[in-house]
């Protein structure tokens, strides 16, 4: 339900707390509803009403508090709440102690004796003025500040005496001596304050709609006076950071000579939120009462399906529970405390599942930094690659792998990353770009190699000549200066900062396996070397659902031959460096078939345009000039013949296989040798699938297709082997989504690369949009930037249209998503109602999809409507 539709529910004016019938958060809010549920479990809570929305707006207009059976009686003291439907829309503070009075004084007094009576009556004075009339109770205790502060009768009845003359004089009225008249005149200031323009604005800006309705809860007051061990306090029986049990919060112990003096003490010897000069603790003091509190918050943890901090009174050695809040919990507490709740029947497996948001399970994944460590952050920009890393600064890629083979950590700074830059981001510990976004060069490769890395700090100038990073407030960050890198938050600060270690055991994963016991989405890892497709394996992939051939190209013995194939002017010279470069294939796809036994496979064939493999400084032309025994003039004319206006959609993917099909022609043979030497023995076998990129025309995979398959009749007949293999198209742009009715009819699978296809469905350079993508979602434009959250109304209705067409021409089409956003909670679960096969992205998000696939499952299983946040 939608909190206009929420707010709007009948209302039924009063219910008594204690009813056994439903306090409903719709009708009397959260405060009101959650109190009723924990008298249902049998917890000790005061006795008590609770006032609907539509009771209180009628008081607002003037109108009287109901009939309240019993909570009149002389003597009763009692307590008004507010009660929103959502606690973080706010409401007027706490009213204690109503039904103080001249009156009720004496019977009081036998109770807890005359100075403590008048301490709660001087207090209740100024607290009452500043919730009905607006009053700064400074103003009272300024009348007296000595009295205030003593326990002498005497003195305390003169104060009172002088706040009651000073009350009279400021309202124009004498105190309220009647506790019914105390309780209407504060139930009613708090609906009108509640209705006050201020109000409503703070409320609308959290979320609440304009006609938000305020419930109350009038109890009896359980705390503040007593004998014996009285006071307040907080309990939960788990750590918030770490999820793990044991005793936490504290007690604030009260005089009962002097209610406003206390002193706070542990629970138990091992509660480390605070500590006691005296070195007592609750457990010490009053053995009983923690016992009490134990048992409750085991109860509400069982009845309420979460683990909770109570709010307690004790009074007189007694144990009341006052109120119940969700414990705030960091991400791997929160794992620890659904697993937990789950394996003592508590909750459900199920519900374990869908209270952990997938997201934070980063937290897991990388080194992070710790929570309460100092940060002297001194830039800042798009947090493209989760964790956190320490390093000196190095501005090249020679630099990192110089610091690497020393051991010395190393932060890359560079204005943006390339592919020739991508030995020095595996040498390095973490990555810092001045441009990009998202999707740029460094957040891909950062995200694939499990990299922190921050892109898009544009409030940096980066002198490269100088190499210096010269910050907002004028610091100047020099080569070799150590840094720690935040890749989490988008930040880079100052030397170096505490760390927290990732944690993948345990409760982890625990969690993970009954993801996969619920899941029917497949996640496969996006991969492209032996090493990638041995993390994503440690990660428990489906398989790998896009291997990126041109990243094994760009190794310091590849890359000349690569170069040499580029520069080559006739066919048979390109012929001659395409058969060097093909056993470097064969090489790299016999070990990544191997280590993925028993999987599938997706290889992309070659991709980017082939400038970017070609060097860029003078000095490298130089180099590679001389290496090659070229002139740097030949060098330098093919790499400007080769270079493009607009490379990203000119020639690359497809269009180099139908132009140079040569390049295509290694590649499967490659591929498919690797195939047949792995599956010769009797372990699980290899189905490689060979996906052509950027195709936008159903001619185009026929042409390639005709060769591909020529050639795996070749691989076959040479070998004596026959071969399993599947062909199919990466749709990246949006004729092919158009089209895919034509592009089933000869593909096995369809693949949409979400990277580029957003590119292009919006028309936005997907490194240069974190320029102004955060003005354009911060202004509205679009909700969220659609290179890190799949946009549903536009993109993904081209993917769903390409979906139901594909599958009309071909029923045993597999469709998957293998674009960043396959790591993306919110896209995952789109490919699951769009009924995709699987998801594919980087190793280390592999963790995040598993969760969301699962999360996506059960919520089609059974879509319930969630309550309001109490965290």
């Amino acid at each position: 339900m939608k909190p206009e539709e929420i707010i709007r529910d009948p209302m039924d004016g009063v219910i008594s707390l204690d009813s056994g019938r439903a306090v409903r958060s719709a009708a009397y809010g959260q405060r009101a509803s959650k109190l009723a549920r924990l008298m249902t479990l049998g917890l000790p809570v005061p006795h008590g009403f609770a006032l609907s929305f539509e009771c209180v707006r009628e008081l607002a207009e003037n109108g009287e508090v109901p009939d309240l059976a019993g909570m009149e009686a002389p003597g009763r003291l009692l307590a008004l709440r507010s009660s929103p439907y959502d606690r973080a829309w706010g409401g007027a503070p706490t009213l204690r102690c109503i039904g103080v009075c001249e009156r009720s004084l004496p019977a009081l007094e036998n109770r807890i004796g005359r100075s403590a009576s008048l301490d709660i009556y001087r207090r209740f004075i100024g607290e009452f003025a500043m919730t009905v009339h607006g009053l700064d109770p400074q103003d009272f205790q300024s009348l007296d500040p000595a009295a205030a502060a003593s326990a002498d009768p005497a003195a305390l009845r003169g104060l009172i005496d002088r706040m009651l003359e000073f009350y009279e004089e400021e309202i124009g009225d004498p105190f309220p001596q009647d506790p019914r008249v105390q309780l209407e005149q504060g139930a009613r200031a708090m609906a009108k304050a509640w209705n006050s323009p201020s109000s409503r604005i703070l409320r609308e800006a959290k979320g609440a709609p304009a006609d938000a309705g305020l419930g109350l809860v009038i109890q009896e007051v359980a705390s503040g006076f007593g004998t014996g061990v009285t006071g307040r306090g907080e309990i939960q029986l788990v750590d918030s950071r770490t999820g793990k049990p044991g005793y936490f919060g504290s007690f604030r112990l009260i005089d009962p000579d002097k209610p406003t003096r206390v002193r706070e003490m542990p629970l138990a010897a091992e509660d480390a939120e605070c500590g006691d000069e005296a070195g007592l603790t609750l457990e010490e003091t009053c053995p009983g009462a923690l016992r009490e509190l134990r048992r409750a918050a085991m109860r509400t943890a069982e009845g309420l399906s979460d683990a909770y901090r109570l709010v307690f009174a004790i009074r007189s050695g007694q144990v009341a529970i006052l109120d119940a809040h969700p414990v705030r919990r960091t991400a791997r507490a929160a794992v620890q405390i659904s697993v937990d709740l789950a394996k003592t029947g508590a909750i459900s497996r199920s519900r374990a599942l869908l209270q952990v948001d997938p997201r934070s399970l980063i937290e897991y994944l990388h080194p992070q930094i710790a929570p309460n460590a100092h940060r002297d952050v001194f830039g800042a920009g798009l947090a493209a690659s989760p964790g956190a890393a320490t390093g000196r600064i190095v501005f090249t890629a020679e630099a990192a792998q110089a610091a690497a083979a020393q051991d010395e950590p190393s932060i890359l700074v560079r204005v943006e990353t390339g592919p020739e830059d991508i030995r020095g981001m595996h040498s390095a510990n973490g990555v810092l770009t001045v441009r990009g976004g998202m999707t740029s060069h460094a957040a891909v490769i950062a995200r694939g190699i499990g990299l922190p890395c921050v892109v898009g700090a544009s409030d940096l100038r980066l002198d490269f000549a100088e190499r210096t990073l010269t910050t907002p407030d004028g610091r100047v960050i020099r080569d070799g200066a150590l840094v720690t890198l935040d890749g989490t938050r988008g930040e880079v600060m100052a030397g170096s900062v505490e760390m927290i270690a990732p944690e993948l055991g345990g409760s982890f994963s625990e969690l993970l396996d009954w993801a996969d016991a619920v899941r029917d989405l497949g996640v496969r890892a996006n991969a492209d070397t032996p090493l990638d497709a041995r993390t994503a394996r440690e990660f428990r992939v489906d398989g790998i659902g896009l291997c990126r051939t041109e990243h094994m190209f760009f190794d310091e013995a590849r890359i000349s031959v690569m170069r040499e194939m580029i520069l080559a002017d006739c066919d048979s010279a390109r012929q001659a460096a395409l058969d060097r470069l093909l056993p470097m294939q064969r090489e790299d796809f016999v070990e990544i078939f191997d280590i993925m036994r028993g999987l599938p496979v997706t290889i992309r064939l070659l991709d980017p345009p082939l400038h970017e493999f070609l060097p860029n400084a003078p000095e490298e032309i130089a180099e590679f000039a001389e290496a090659m025994g070229l002139p740097i003039a030949q060098v330098t004319a093919r790499a400007r013949e080769l270079s493009e206006v607009n490379p990203m959609l000119g020639m690359r993917g497809v269009r180099l296989g139908v132009t140079m099909p040569a390049i295509y022609d290694m590649q499967a043979r490659a591929i498919f040798e690797a195939a047949i030497a792995v599956n010769r023995d009797s372990r699980a076998p290899v189905v490689p699938e060979v996906m052509i990129p950027l195709v936008s025309a159903n001619r185009e995979v026929e042409l390639v297709k005709r060769r591909i398959d020529a050639i795996a009749e070749d691989v076959q007949r040479e070998q004596g082997s026959e071969l399993t293999y599947k062909l199919g198209v990466m749709v990246e742009t949006p004729r092919a989504a158009l089209r895919a009715g034509d592009l089933a009819a000869t593909s096995a699978f369809l693949s949409f690369g979400t990277n580029d296809l957003t590119q292009m469905t919006y028309g936005l350079s997907r490194d240069d949009a974190g320029r102004f993508m955060r003005v354009y979602v911060n202004q509205g434009v679009f909700p969220e930037d659609p290179f890190h959250s799949l946009d549903i109304e536009g993109v993904g209705e081209l993917m769903l249209m390409a979906s139901q067409r594909g599958r009309a021409q071909n029923p045993g089409l597999s469709l998957g998503l293998c674009g960043e956003h396959g790591g993306d909670p919110s896209s995952v679960r789109f490919c699951k109602v769009a009924g995709f096969d699987y998801v594919s992205c980087s190793p280390f998000r592999v963790p995040i999809a598993r969760l969301a696939a699962a999360q996506a499952t059960l919520l089609s299983r059974s879509q319930t409507p969630s309550g309001p946040s109490e965290t």
